[in-house]
C-alpha cells in the first residue's frame, strides 16, 4: 500500500504539469486567434476613418453632384432616346447648365465690380452720396427715421460717421464677405455641374454601383433597386415641387415689384424665392410692398397690385400638390416635413437630405408594419400537392 501510494503521489505532479502545459497552449492559441481577428478589424476601421477624413472637405460638393445628376437624369435619358450618345448628352447638358449659371453671374459680377467698391468708399468717406429718395419718407414705420438719417449723412458726414462708425465698418466688412462667399459658392456650383455631367456620361456603371451598394445594405437586388428609385424620385420631386414652385412664385412677385416700381425689386424677388424654398409664406415679403403701394401709388394701382400678389402668393397651393409627391409612394406632408427639417438642420442641401431620409424612413416603417399581415397571408395558404405542382 505504501509503495502504491508513493507511485500515485509521484504521478500527480506529472499530471498537473501536463494539464498546465495544455492550458498554456490553449491560452496561447486563443490569444493568437484574437490578435488575428482584431488586427484586420482595427486596420479596416483605421482605413475607413482616414477615407472619411479625406472626403469630409468634399461632402457638400459630392452631395450637390449627386443631386444635380439625379435631377437631370430624366432629360439625359430623353436625349439618349433620340439617338444621342451618353457622352454627347452629358457634355451638352453640362455646357448649357454651366452657361445658365455663369452668364447671369458674369453680368452681375461686372455690375458689382464697379458698384461694390463705390458703395464701400461712400460708406467710408461720404463722397457722392445721393439725396434721399422722395418716396422713402412715405414708407410706413421706418420711412421718416430713415429719411432723417440719410439727410444727416448728406449734410454732416463727420457727425454721422462718429455716431454710426462701428455700424458702417461692420456693414462694409459684411458686404465684402458676402461678395467673396457668393463667388466661392458659384464656383463650387459650377464644379458640381461639371462633375454631374461626368456622372451622367458614365451613368450605367454609376447606377450599377449604386444598385449593388443598396442591394448589399437591404439584402436583395430588388429591394436595392426599389429604395434607389425612391431616393431618385424624392430628389426630383423636391427639385420640381419646392425649388421650381419657389422660382415661379418669385418670378411672378418680381414682375409685380418691377411694374409698380418698388425700391429694391431685385433683392425682394430673391428674398421671395428664399422664403418660398424655406416653405415660409411669401406674404412676409409682399405685405410691406403692398403697404408701400397704398402709401405711394394711387388706389387703383395699389388694388391691382394687391390682387396680383394674392394670386402669386396662392400659386404654390395649386402647384405643390401637382409636383410634390406626384407618382411617389410617400405622401406630400412627409416630403414637406423633410424639406423644412432638413433646411433647419443642414442648410440648403438639407432640402434634399431631409426629404430623402424621411421618405426612406417612411417606406421602411410601412414595410415593417405590413410584414406581419404578409406573414399571416402566407401562412394561411395551404401548400399545393406535389403532383399538382409537377403538372
Amino acid at each position: 500500500m505504501t509503495a502504491r501510494g508513493g507511485a500515485s503521489e509521484l504521478r500527480r505532479p506529472a499530471a498537473e504539469g501536463c494539464r498546465k502545459m495544455a492550458t498554456n497552449a490553449k491560452s496561447t492559441v486563443t490569444t493568437s486567434k484574437v490578435v488575428d481577428i482584431l488586427l484586420p478589424v482595427f486596420l479596416l476601421a483605421l482605413l475607413i476613418a482616414l477615407c472619411i477624413q479625406l472626403l469630409l472637405p468634399f461632402v457638400g460638393l459630392l452631395l450637390w453632384t449627386i443631386i444635380l445628376a439625379t435631377c437631370f437624369y430624366p432629360l439625359h435619358k430623353k436625349l439618349m432616346g433620340r439617338g444621342w450618345s451618353s457622352r454627347r448628352s452629358a457634355i451638352v447638358l453640362g455646357t448649357l447648365i454651366s452657361a445658365f449659371i455663369l452668364v447671369p453671374t458674369a453680368v452681375a459680377a461686372i455690375s458689382a465690380a464697379g458698384a461694390v467698391p463705390r458703395v464701400v468708399d461712400t460708406m467710408q468717406s461720404g463722397k457722392d452720396l445721393p439725396p434721399a429718395p422722395a418716396a422713402l419718407s412715405g414708407v410706413p414705420l421706418i420711412g421718416e427715421r430713415a429719411t432723417a438719417m440719410w439727410n444727416q449723412a448728406d449734410n454732416d458726414w463727420p457727425a454721422f460717421k462718429k455716431s454710426y462708425g462701428p455700424q458702417l465698418a461692420s456693414a462694409s466688412r459684411w458686404m465684402v464677405k458676402q461678395a467673396a462667399g457668393t463667388f466661392v459658392a458659384i464656383l463650387l456650383l459650377v464644379i458640381a455641374v461639371i462633375l454631374a455631367a461626368v456622372t451622367l456620361a458614365y451613368e450605367k456603371p454609376v447606377r450599377e454601383f449604386a444598385v449593388r451598394l443598396f442591394a448589399r445594405i437591404t439584402g436583395s437586388r430588388a429591394s436595392g433597386e426599389h429604395y434607389l428609385d425612391i431616393v431618385g424620385a424624392t430628389v426630383r420631386s423636391v427639385a420640381n415641387g419646392v425649388i421650381g414652385v419657389a422660382f415661379v412664385q418669385a418670378f411672378f412677385c418680381g414682375i409685380g415689384f418691377f411694374l409698380v416700381g418698388i425700391p429694391g425689386a431685385g433683392i425682394l424677388s430673391i428674398l421671395a424665392m428664399v422664403v418660398g424654398v424655406l416653405q415660409i409664406p411669401v406674404v412676409i415679403i409682399t405685405l410691406p410692398a403692398i403697404i408701400f403701394a397704398f402709401a405711394v401709388k394711387s388706389t387703383t394701382v395699389a388694388i391691382l397690385f394687391t390682387i396680383w400678389f394674392v394670386i402669386a402668393g396662392l400659386s404654390d397651393a395649386v402647384l405643390k400638390p401637382l409636383l410634390i409627391g406626384h407618382g411617389l409612394e410617400v405622401p406630400m406632408p412627409v416630403i414637406l416635413l423633410g424639406v423644412i427639417g432638413g433646411v433647419m438642420a443642414y442648410g440648403l442641401v438639407g432640402l434634399f437630405i431631409g426629404a430623402v431620409l424621411l421618405a426612406v424612413g417612411y417606406v421602411l416603417m410601412r414595410d415593417w408594419l405590413d410584414a406581419p399581415a404578409a406573414e399571416k397571408v402566407t401562412a394561411g395558404k395551404s401548400p399545393q400537392p406535389t403532383l399538382q405542382a409537377a403538372e
